[in-house]
């Protein structure tokens, strides 16, 4: 079989019309933080209520598959020391002076259920956002537990109540909800499958990405999850290699790729390689060492022909990390969309 990118697919109605159940899920993340947030206000303003009348955590532990996500929003803010346990069960020293967060917006798997009782059996102040009527809900069960219900299976937005509360116990950053999804709206408007390629600015990086070895990069510590989270996307969507990673981890990718030859014979010398193609997510960070590693790598890629495409925040719109984080991820995610509807095998 053969596999080829049709571009025309992109701007096709009756295909655009057969993915739409791939596509409305991107277009609703908006919505979707914003019905969570609300769904949960009651219960999390109760926790928030509870959490003033007891000492502040000796630390905080996130437990579970989606702990980084917490992490590269709490590490640099959380005011007491904080660990992302991503492994099963927990850390040994964990106890009745710690706080242990979850996201586990599915509510089940034998893993996140154990953390969670291992967690209520130690004592721990336990905050975990999942269906209210699930595995982890059930394990979760106990005095010092807070169950801040959540009705999807979206990361983000699970990830969103989260931090909203620890927010609001002054143990992260300021949330701004509704910039989050204001965020998230103002990406699927751009991205929308009713914008024709000339404006689409997703469509036209699905281009981009086909027939590549897709290498993405971050600066900081969020844009660098938002580039692994891009990276999964895309391997979802075409069944190929993509790579995130560090810029010392990148470098020797780039280095390897063989200078473009312009008398290159597709004919006579068999199908092209496929190349790498460096993508840049900036979330506008501007910081020495990020701007020193993105210029290494950007002129990397110019010394070996490679392409680069950057994927940036709307700076009026984002002034909050995880509103770029969240920015990043779904502009990542419309062109993965993109590239797999654009994609046909024969």
């Amino acid at each position: 079989m053969t596999t080829w990118f049709e571009e025309s697919r992109l701007d096709d109605p009756s295909v655009l019309t057969a993915a739409d159940p791939l596509l409305r899920g991107l277009a609703e993340s908006g919505a979707r933080v914003r019905r969570e947030v609300a769904d949960v206000e009651v219960p999390l303003t109760q926790a928030a209520h509870r959490a003033a009348d007891t000492n502040r955590p000796r630390a905080v532990v996130a437990a579970g598959p989606d702990s980084r996500l917490l992490r590269a929003v709490l590490e640099p803010w959380c005011p007491v020391p904080f660990v992302a346990w991503a492994g099963p069960g927990l850390p040994g020293w964990v106890g009745s002076l710690d706080l242990v967060v979850m996201l586990a917006p599915d509510g089940s798997g034998e893993g996140a259920s154990f953390a969670v009782a291992e967690a209520v059996r130690r004592g721990a102040q336990v905050v975990v956002a999942c269906p209210p009527r699930s595995s982890v809900a059930e394990h979760a069960a106990g005095r010092w537990s807070t169950v801040l219900p959540v009705h999807t299976t979206d990361q983000l937005a699970a990830a969103v109540v989260v931090l909203d509360y620890l927010d609001r116990v002054h143990l992260g950053p300021r949330v701004d909800t509704e910039e989050v999804a204001a965020a998230l709206d103002g990406v699927a408007a751009a991205c929308s499958p009713h914008r024709d390629l000339a404006v689409n600015p997703a469509k036209m990086l699905s281009i981009a990405l086909a027939d590549t070895t897709p290498v993405l990069w971050g600066g900081s510590v969020l844009a660098a999850r938002a580039a692994r989270r891009v990276a999964e996307s895309i391997r979802r969507a075409s069944g190929t290699s993509a790579i995130a990673g560090d810029a010392e981890h990148l470098l020797p990718v780039l280095e390897a790729a063989r200078p473009r030859n312009l008398f290159d014979d597709p004919v006579a010398d068999g199908p092209a390689e496929r190349r790498p193609l460096l993508l840049v997510l900036d979330d506008g960070t501007e910081e020495p060492y990020v701007r020193e590693q993105r210029s290494r790598l950007q002129a990397v890629a110019a010394s070996r022909g490679v392409r680069v495409e950057t994927v940036t925040c709307d700076d009026a719109a984002t002034s909050t990390e995880l509103a770029r984080y969240a920015s990043l991820v779904l502009h990542g995610r419309y062109a993965a969309a993109y590239l797999r509807i654009g994609l046909v095998t024969d």
